[in-house]
């Protein structure tokens, strides 16, 4: 599918969205590049890998959406299992079991992965019942695929995510947990899945003190998470060890990995963790947003300004009327307000 095809199916499909009420809560599925899927309706944003290898999810959405994901899935699941894959990429050990997969048309294996961006509920909430729904398998060729049908899909998040987690009131149930975390830049997965690299990259105090972008290196796709989220400003989540500086420097990391195909457009394509299918335009011109309101609330903290006579001066005027609200969970106050105390610290 071409890019212009893929803006517009998303276009129609954001349309129809918008024309369903809260309560309808459908998911849709954008096709995203290869074997890449995006799904919108679920809460955040969602990332689909789907192919001969199984099934690996960026975030899973809220809990209650929890069953239309996993129908969302399936449709992806069976579409494989009809279509097959035309050519094998990739020279992993399971080469030969997946070429007897495609010649006997037997189904895709089922959700092996999920990944978390972070640790807020409208990207976690759905841990519980997807991860339940998915298989772990093991032993490779050394001792044959050994699989245990009560342990479900590995969950895979930076350490403060899970430390984050068994801090929650109430408690988050124990099988949502990450079963698989790490603490330093990033990790990789130890091997191909569905035909490419799977990178995780750890931007330190962005979003959160435990946000991960994921980078599908053959595909030439980032999820970035909450990190980047075009249709709004950065939620700034101080309370999680969120800053304004680690949100740009995020920003900025994640156009060191974008290749635009043409004059900054096409090329690598971008999931945020809410809003639409984007490319490096889309981060440059977001990243330079933040920037300069950034710097003009530095400017008024160095004038000894307070909150309220920072917001008086409306240093994001010229912008409300893209990323600004004045209602949910998420307004312009909050933001500069979150701006203005993540400077002050560092005044």
């Amino acid at each position: 599918m071409t890019r212009s095809l893929v803006v517009l199916a998303f276009t129609l499909l954001g349309s129809a969205a918008a024309q369903q009420s809260p309560e309808a809560g459908e998911v849709y599925i954008l096709p995203v590049r290869a074997n890449i899927y995006m799904l919108v309706g679920a809460g955040g944003n969602i990332t689909v890998s789907v192919g001969q290898d199984g099934v690996l999810l960026v975030d899973t959405g809220l809990a209650k959406m929890a069953d239309k994901v996993l129908s969302a899935v399936r449709q992806l699941q069976i579409e494989t299992m009809i279509n097959g894959v035309t050519a094998l990429r990739y020279g992993a050990e399971t080469r030969s079991a997946m070429r007897a997969v495609i010649d006997t048309k037997e189904p895709a294996k089922p959700i092996r992965y999920i990944i978390n961006t972070h640790v807020h509920p409208d990207h976690i909430g759905g841990n519980l019942a997807i991860a339940k729904a998915g298989k772990t398998f093991t032993g490779g060729n050394v001792a044959g695929n050994l699989t245990d049908a009560s342990v479900g899909a590995a969950i895979l998040a930076h350490e403060q995510v899970l430390n984050r987690m068994n801090l929650t009131k109430p408690p988050i149930p124990f099988a949502a947990l990450p079963t698989d975390t790490y603490h330093s830049e990033g990790m990789k997965l130890s091997h191909y899945f569905n035909g490419e690299g799977v990178q995780l990259l750890h931007p330190p105090a962005a979003h959160t003190d435990g946000d991960t972008m994921v980078w599908f290196r053959g595909s030439d796709v980032v999820a970035t998470g909450d990190v980047f989220t075009p249709n709004q400003y950065p939620l700034i989540d101080r309370e999680r060890g969120g800053s304004i500086q680690g949100v740009i420097e995020a920003l900025n990391q994640i156009l060191d990995l974008t290749v635009p195909e043409f004059r900054l457009e096409g090329g690598t394509l971008v999931i945020p963790g809410h809003g639409h299918l984007s490319d490096a335009a889309d981060v440059a011109y977001y990243r330079d947003m933040v920037t300069i309101i950034r710097d003009r609330i530095r400017a008024l903290i160095r004038k000894d300004m307070t909150l309220d006579q920072v917001k008086a001066a409306q240093p994001t005027l010229d912008y409300d009327g893209i990323y600004g609200a004045t209602t949910g969970t998420w307004t312009t106050d909050m933001f500069i307000e979150a701006v203005y105390r993540s400077l002050s610290q560092n005044k």
